[in-house]
């Protein structure tokens, strides 16, 4: 299913996951859908398989993880989640050789805490894992140094494309 882009959400220098400065993260993107809806998008290596060729279940729990905790900014860019609860079903191996692509959505939202699901699509469509998380927003000022959003959370110059293919109705 294609979904239409709206936005692309800022990245960081170090994150494991949108840290575009960490050699051994994924340098992952995140893409706003015009539904509401976020994508990320990242090319793993080899240095982050399991077995041969598959993707560490980990850095799967990982990615949908932050995907699903990041959704919220698509509502307010000043609210940050920090992962409650977290549970994720494994359906069918990723491969490494390929982009790998997570869509997310939130599912409540209230004053405190909020929640949401997401899935890892595979490009024939099938879902090869999905997952339900509960947050707690929090300001920045909580989490990290108050300077972080100066001097590490930064847009990312690469071109926004106008549409991206999840393979799925999810």
């Amino acid at each position: 299913m294609l979904h239409k882009i709206s936005r692309k959400q800022y990245n960081s220098k170090l994150c494991f996951i949108c840290g575009l400065k960490n050699s051994s993260g994924l340098k992952a993107s995140f893409y706003e859908t015009e539904n509401g809806e976020l994508i990320a998008t990242f090319v793993p290596t080899i240095e982050h398989q399991s077995y041969p060729g598959r993707l560490h279940g980990g850095i799967v729990s990982a990615i949908l993880d932050e995907t699903i905790g990041r959704a919220i900014n698509i509502a307010d860019t000043h609210t940050w989640g920090v992962t409650v609860e977290f549970k994720i079903r494994f359906r069918k191996p990723v491969p490494v050789d390929r982009e790998v692509r997570a869509i997310a959505r939130i599912t409540r939202d209230s004053s405190r805490i909020f929640e949401g699901t997401g899935e890892i699509v595979l490009e024939d469509g099938t879902i090869a894992a999905e997952a339900t998380g509960k947050y707690v927003k929090m300001p920045i000022e909580q989490i990290a140094a108050v300077e972080f959003a100066d001097t590490e959370w930064f847009p990312d110059a690469a071109p926004l494309p106008g549409q991206i293919d999840v393979g799925s109705d999810t």
